[in-house]
């Protein structure tokens, strides 16, 4: 991570926040920091290594990964999201390309850099086609939580779905505005199961008070009966994904 030319101060101050922010990390589902060097105006930042990210995966295979693929890659994001919301920290970009697998096929969360070690927070951050809604109206509307990283989730399990987000079609500004004013997306094609399509549709609910916690989706057992059948399939933790 280079720290020289414009805004190098800002620059620098990134990496220190982004440093800091991994040494709290302790969690089998986040990535490992192991240490941060320095070199002519470079950081290195030295992690524990991993194969490749839920993106890759995509890439590599041309085409969507299967229904209990999706379900394991994320049950292990989701108790990563559960690690941090329980020590008040928002990863903010949670997408395929930030959730990394190591050779085993364990899940770990990784890219920090749009994290914040406070919530709520209401800075607009993150990557467009994966934003909740109330981090797109936080300037206007006030604060959000780690009901956003919800939300990212379930774009993330239409991105493993499909290979693309909803809304990858247009460009990021036209989709900020779709994803503020219109309806939540839903998964297009009907081969999925309910449970898929009941998980996603939990973590698109527009409305943040309506939209279950990460720890919600983990430990629900009897309150839902929806989530309950989404639980219970949705805690596959052995599968191999390679």
């Amino acid at each position: 991570m280079s720290y020289s030319g414009k805004q190098s101060n800002e620059k620098w101050q990134d990496i220190i926040k982004e440093v800091k922010f991994l040494q709290k990390l302790r969690h089998p589902n986040t990535i490992e920091y192991r240490g941060c060097y320095l070199r002519e105006h470079t950081a290195w930042l030295v992690m524990e290594y991993c194969l490749g990210s839920a993106s890759d995966l995509l890439e590599v295979h041309k085409k969507p990964l299967q229904e209990v693929e999706i379900a394991a890659i994320t049950h292990g994001a989701l108790q990563g999201l559960a690690y941090l919301h329980s020590h008040n920290m928002i990863h903010r970009d949670v997408k395929a390309g930030n959730i990394l697998l190591t050779e085993p096929g364990q899940v770990k969360l990784g890219d920090f850099g749009s994290a914040s070690i406070v919530s709520p927070a209401n800075s607009f951050v993150g990557t467009p086609y994966w934003m909740a809604p109330e981090v797109i109206l936080a300037m206007d509307e006030g604060q959000y939580d780690g009901k956003v990283d919800v939300w990212s989730l379930g774009i993330t399990c239409i991105e493993l779905a499909e290979r693309k987000p909803p809304l990858f079609n247009m460009n990021a500004m036209s989709a900020l505005y779709h994803i503020a004013q219109n309806e939540s997306p839903v998964l297009q094609s009907n081969h999925w199961s309910d449970y898929f399509r009941n998980f996603v549709d939990s973590c698109l609910q527009k409305i943040p008070q309506d939209r279950p916690t990460s720890d919600v989706l983990l430990k629900v057992k009897t309150s839902s009966p929806t989530l309950s059948a989404v639980l219970m399939y949705w805690s596959v933790q052995s599968v191999c994904v390679y």
